[in-house]
């Protein structure tokens, strides 16, 4: 127990560290999925093709890459980023990605009839996304949302190779300096409590949501 309150200090440093990924990620994230996923309504081909190429290209590497890539193969182009913005860029990217393709078959759950509704009511077409589509689409996506939030709390743990002092290298750092395995239960133990706060959460958002039904 002594060594454990040792060492914690060090684990809820990186904790934040996780956390401030994490939430900052979300905020970019699931926006600019949303915005990706209507632009990919449009009938501009030329927009399609480059958001399909943009999906395909997030979808088809490794996060881990693009971190790489973007820390390091950038500035031999001149694009610089510090270690933290340079895994908020290649996080919000890569996330934004998932989250436009889960919106898209949201969106495209939504049948036909009410946008005909909503133009017989006169909405306009802000109105329409707002109050009609949107709300509907949140009910249908959050379980596969609630899936990728939960990755993205592991996936957090990629930053170490940028040198960044999240949860994982707090716990690599401890262990290597004491030569014990306690440190990765502990950060294991830290991931676990993350997990299941995160998935309380969306199960009470899914039954506020239920009134759809």
């Amino acid at each position: 127990m002594e060594y454990i309150l040792e060492i914690m200090p060090a684990l809820l440093d990186g904790a934040v560290m996780t956390l401030k990924v994490f939430i900052f990620t979300l905020l970019g994230s699931i926006p600019l999925g949303i915005l990706v996923a209507f632009a990919l309504q449009t009938n501009f081909k030329p927009l399609q093709w480059l958001i399909n190429i943009y999906i395909w290209l997030m979808r088809g590497t490794p996060l881990l890459l693009q971190l790489i890539f973007v820390f390091y193969g950038l500035p031999l182009i001149g694009i610089v980023f510090e270690r933290y913005d340079a895994a908020l860029f290649a996080f919000i990217l890569n996330y934004a990605a998932y989250f436009a393709e889960i919106f898209r078959g949201g969106i495209q759950s939504i049948p036909e009839g009410q946008y005909e509704a909503a133009k017989v009511l006169r909405l306009t077409k802000f109105q329409t996304v707002t109050k009609i589509i949107l709300p509907q689409v949140v009910k249908v996506v959050l379980p596969s949302i609630g899936n990728e939030v939960i990755n993205l709390v592991k996936d957090t743990s990629l930053i170490y190779v940028l040198g960044l002092g999240d949860l994982l290298r707090a716990g690599k750092i401890a262990m290597s300096r004491d030569v014990s395995l306690l440190p990765l239960v502990l950060v294991g133990i830290i991931y676990l409590l993350l997990t299941a706060v995160l998935t309380l959460a969306s199960k009470k958002l899914e039954k506020h949501y239920q009134y759809y039904k």
